[in-house]
């Protein structure tokens, strides 16, 4: 099959295509299939050859790769007819043949040039607005020293991490960028119909009635709900939120970029279909994923939500309890259901309902101070095992960052190495989405580390990998009773967390540079050094 570029693309000055991406037009013939013989030397990646022009002066067929696809923009080599009218005096006048130098084409001839076909790198996607930190709190308490634990400095204090990185270019800070650095995705203001499929019309009517209510009146109503506070901007805030979200993973399913951060506030994960609590308004991540299934349903068909923030999602957990394509894993802190939000919804045995039976797992940890190991032997035991077996086509990553070590409200002890190490084992599954996060110096650093994963860097080593007593007893009960939805946890056999890693790692290794496992032989060898010695 050849590619023929598209008239209008061929229409420039210099014989380039213009503007944007060249269209090609594909087409199979029985003259086409059989390709003439190129001879030429590779310059600077493009390939010369020469063709002599027929008796007729037929102009000769512009080649291109024998596949072009609508998603890979190729630069289309220019061809260049030179004339050398001195060269044609001397054919002319001599008898004898002449040979033209490199640098002298005989007219009739043209040089042409052919690109090298290369897979399209996309970029990694930075969704953030100014505008949402206007959310804030109208009076907030004389008494408390510390700023409010939903500040709107936090994504600020993220984005200012990215930049002062070099990940993403802003004026405002003078520093060099990477070679590929963040593609900004704008934010939206999302629509009342894409914020009903998850809330009631109620619900929605309520969050924008604040728009118009005095600061007396919002004071006062703040009183009322659970942790929540609200000001004459809020519902203007959340909509930015809400659309942020959209836009952030409608850009990773439309093939836009490979993967995306969504740096956006007010957060969403408790907000219920008919009520907003825990600082949470519109419930982002389950909006977004709804949105994908109604515009993308063969693309987005089933999704993952991995949700790694401290509190249990209750409002994702609601949003998606009977929806059998997508699959909801919290890993939170529980406290037998003392922890926020308290009861026991957020327990192991709340496993989904109906249609979506098996598609809920709840990895509650008995107490705080969970730490890497903890999270990276539930991910071990449960998350990723769970994750391949449903085989997603999105992972969403609900990314609050208050497990972080640091963060007090959390009381966890996740450092941003492990962060980056669960983020780079789902980037094995589909591609992520980040929000969230509460504790300022904690979710920059943290935020900045699974950025960087998403951009390609791998992670940096782990010290920390036997998980505690109660971690360990909690994933174990979380594996045993979820059995019966997964097959693929029955398998008795434990291993420790270094081995799973090395599991993973060979896995990632031998997809991405074609390494081969080469045998070692020995009598007798350890457990952990089978299969792990690998070669180009």
């Amino acid at each position: 099959m050849v590619g023929e570029p598209a008239p209008e693309a061929l229409k420039s000055e210099a014989g380039r295509p213009t503007g944007g991406q060249a269209s090609y037009i594909n087409y199979a013939t029985a003259a086409s299939s059989q390709k003439p013989e190129l001879n030429g030397s590779a310059i600077d990646g493009l390939a010369t050859h020469k063709h002599p022009v027929s008796q007729h002066n037929e102009r000769p067929r512009q080649l291109v790769p024998d596949t072009v696809q609508a998603s890979e923009p190729y630069e289309l080599g220019q061809h260049v007819r030179k004339q050398n009218l001195d060269m044609k005096n001397r054919v002319e006048s001599s008898a004898a043949p002449v040979s033209p130098s490199e640098d002298e084409l005989l007219e009739g001839e043209v040089a042409w040039t052919m690109p090298i076909a290369r897979p399209k790198l996309l970029p990694t996607g930075l969704c953030y607005d100014i505008r949402m930190r206007y959310h804030s709190e109208l009076d907030p308490p004389k008494q408390r020293l510390d700023f409010h634990p939903e500040d709107p400095r936090r994504i600020y204090h993220i984005y200012r991490e990215l930049c002062q990185a070099g990940l993403y270019k802003d004026p405002q800070f003078d520093v060099p960028t990477i070679d590929r650095p963040l593609e900004r995705i704008q934010a939206r203001n999302a629509t009342a119909p894409e914020i009903c499929l998850v809330h009631t019309a109620d619900h929605y009517n309520f969050v924008a009635s604040t728009a118009a209510m005095t600061n007396e009146s919002l004071i006062h109503l703040e009183r009322m709900y659970d942790s929540i506070y609200f000001n004459p901007l809020t519902f203007s805030s959340a909509l930015l939120s809400a659309g942020g979200a959209i836009e952030t993973c409608k850009a990773v399913v439309g093939g836009r970029v490979k993967n995306a951060i969504a740096v956006i506030r007010p957060p969403g994960h408790h907000a219920e279909c008919n009520r907003p609590m825990g600082f949470c308004l519109f419930d982002n991540v389950s909006i977004a994923a709804k949105v994908c299934q109604a515009d993308y349903p063969e693309a987005c068909r089933k999704v993952l939500i991995l949700d790694w923030d401290v509190h249990h999602g209750n409002g994702i957990q609601q949003a998606f309890e009977q929806d059998s394509n997508v699959l909801y894993i919290s890993i939170h802190v529980h406290e037998d259901g003392n922890f926020y939000p308290p009861g026991p919804y957020g327990d192991h045995m709340h496993c989904g309902a109906a249609a979506g039976l098996g598609k809920n797992i709840n990895i509650p940890w008995h107490t705080k101070g969970m730490g890497d190991a903890d999270y990276l032997y539930a991910f071990q035991q449960v998350v990723m095992p769970v994750a391949y077996d449903f085989n997603p086509d999105l992972v969403i990553i609900a990314a609050g960052f208050d497990a972080a070590v640091g963060d007090q409200l959390g009381g966890c002890f996740v450092t941003p190495t492990c962060y980056a190490h669960m983020a780079h084992m789902l980037m094995s599954l589909a591609k992520g989405k980040l929000v969230g996060g509460y504790n300022l110096a904690s979710i920059s650093k943290s935020a900045l580390a699974v950025t960087r994963t998403l951009l390609g860097e791998p992670p940096d080593r782990i010290e920390e990998t036997r998980p505690t007593k109660s971690g360990a007893a909690t994933v174990d009960m979380v594996r045993v009773y979820q059995r019966r939805f997964w097959p693929c946890l029955a398998s008795e056999t434990k291993t420790s967390t270094k081995d799973a890693l090395r599991a993973y790692q060979k896995q990632h290794l031998c997809a991405e540079f074609d390494m081969v496992e080469l045998s070692v032989f020995r009598e007798r060898i350890s457990k952990s050094f089978e299969h792990q010695v690998l070669a180009t």
